[in-house]
């Protein structure tokens, strides 16, 4: 194709096809992350598999997704950002159909690394297109309409998520990306175009040492997460093993990616001050996302007997929070210091994290309201001035570089928060329930006094001698959940605190004054 052909599209297409063209592919993969979220429990009865095991889903999604976003930029460069994108399309597509089908857990946890390499590149590469298409001034409508997308995947795939798990199965949640996945292959096979400076990109070499060491660090480190619940972690000798395989491989890639002259990823970045403080805060961030996320559908389903749909239900709050005040810290972001709006967003995380701690099992979807809405609202209060800071000190050269490491940080500690509370629930519900053992004694007036009421109870229906068995498993099973909804109990107040504690780091970074629009990343 010519260049005077291959330019002639943009003259004639209207740039609100290819902003539709590029919000259809990241909708798509935006909803993948949260859609899974209420059908854990789900997916680990029907393959087999207890309740950490079916978190995988979600983490080896996330670690995968990281590997590739470093290398972003350079595969557009080689390949031609259009037909890059059109395969990563066509792989996350394909690998939705495998993880539909896939008669084991570890089928289905290959697919899901395979679809998360497919969705690591839609969103960089959707936005790079989008600002192109648009003239400067109408970039901030055209993220506006970016934002508003991305924004209202996690709304309804929770609700979708549990929908079609309880009337389908959980399978149909890989299914529905088909017919996704081709309308995005399609139109953004019609509607969008490379520009002259990637067809003419002459791209070097791959960072091929950096990326083999990237790709090793995050592969055993992704094996870590999900298997070292199972191993006892440390006390098996070949999580050791793979943890200093995992910590010399990430020393290998730092070192290469600050010797290298054409790294895959340019730390020398992290000189900047605001950076290296907003990808800490980053960080701490996507625990506070995730791990909520995934500890209240699981608290719900396995304590509280919530279906899939339920549990849905109940999430709506937090994506309504930040829905609602999204657009207002967008237009503060232009006259508020934005340190104090980000550690007000961490405050505000904190709190309502902390009376998530706070709950029983008595509880009602109303007592769920409040909390999950203004977590929502605190998650606007950090997201967007904090890419705003984080970046606004940057070259424009350096941005494509730093938002790609940016999202990396994102993924990976999304998926150390996903394993790290999972576990800490195991943990802890067995710590509980070996204080709780030491009252179940004869010499308990409570212990005595709940066996006589049982006793009396079932003595009824079923006779004496079956009435006393009964209620000591009756009475077992009332502490397996006390101890149980205790350790979900200790892993809220944990997020909490580890939220108050980004109070402070906010107040790190240097005030940057924001001119213009400000993009939703």
């Amino acid at each position: 194709m010519s260049t005077a052909v291959a330019a002639q599209p943009h003259k004639v297409i209207n740039p609100w096809w290819v902003a539709a063209a590029v919000i259809v592919p990241t909708f798509m993969e935006v909803l993948d992350t949260t859609i899974m979220s209420v059908s854990l429990p789900n997916i680990a009865g029907n393959l087999s598999a207890s309740n950490s095991e079916a978190t995988w889903v979600q983490t080896s999604y996330l670690i995968s997704n990281a590997v590739v976003l470093p290398a972003c930029a350079w595969f557009s460069s080689f390949f031609g950002r259009k037909r890059f994108l059109l395969a990563c399309i066509l792989l996350f597509t394909v690998a939705s159909v495998v993880c539909g089908m896939a008669p084991s857990l570890a089928v289905l946890l290959l697919a899901r690394v395979v679809q998360g390499a497919g969705g690591g590149a839609l969103q960089p590469i959707s936005q790079a297109v989008l600002l192109e298409s648009f003239p400067p001034e109408k970039h901030g409508v055209a993220m506006a309409a970016y934002g508003l997308g991305v924004i209202i995947a996690p709304v309804v795939g929770p609700v979708l998520g549990g929908w079609v798990t309880d009337h389908y199965s959980w399978r149909w949640l890989f299914y529905m990306n088909l017919p996704i996945g081709a309308l995005a292959w399609w139109m953004v096979r019609r509607f969008v175009f490379d520009p002259d400076y990637i067809r003419d990109a002459r791209p070097g070499r791959i960072d091929a040492s950096g990326f083999f060491f990237l790709i090793v660090w995050l592969g055993t480190l992704q094996v870590i997460l999900d298997k070292g619940q199972d191993a006892d972690w440390f006390n098996a000798g070949w999580i050791r093993w793979f943890a200093l395989i995992s910590g010399l491989s990430c020393v290998a890639f730092v070192f290469r990616e600050l010797t290298s002259a054409a790294p895959l990823a340019d730390l020398r970045v992290f000189k900047n001050r605001n950076f290296a403080v907003g990808t800490v805060l980053v960080s701490i961030s996507a625990i506070l996302m995730y791990g909520p996320l995934t500890l209240l559908p699981l608290f719900l389903q396995s304590l509280m007997g919530y279906s899939s749909f339920q549990c849905g239900i109940a999430q709506i709050p937090r994506g309504l929070g930040l829905l609602a005040f999204m657009p207002l810290v967008g237009i503060m972001v232009n006259g508020f210091d934005n340190r104090k709006m980000i550690g007000g967003g961490f405050f505000i995380l904190g709190i309502s994290t902390l009376a998530l701690s706070w709950l029983n099992l008595d509880l009602t979807q109303r007592d769920l309201f409040l909390p999950n809405f203004i977590q929502g609202a605190g998650l606007a209060f950090c997201m967007v001035p904090l890419m705003t800071v984080s970046l606004g000190m940057l070259k424009k050269e350096q941005m494509g570089n730093a938002t790609g490491i940016f999202a990396l940080a994102r993924n990976l500690f999304g998926s150390i928060g996903i394993a790290m509370v999972t576990s800490m629930v195991t943990r802890g519900a067995q710590i509980h329930q070996a204080a709780m053992v030491e009252h179940v004694t004869p010499y308990n007036p409570l212990y005595q006094s709940a066996v006589q009421t049982a006793h009396g109870l079932l003595g009824s229906q079923v006779g004496a001698v079956k009435a006393q068995a009964m209620a000591d498993g009756l009475i077992y099973q009332s502490m397996l959940q006390q101890s149980a909804m205790m350790a979900y109990l200790d892993d809220f107040r944990m997020l909490a605190f580890l939220s108050i504690l980004a109070v402070p780091l906010a107040f790190l970074l240097k005030r940057v004054t924001v001119k213009g629009t400000v993009a939703v990343h």
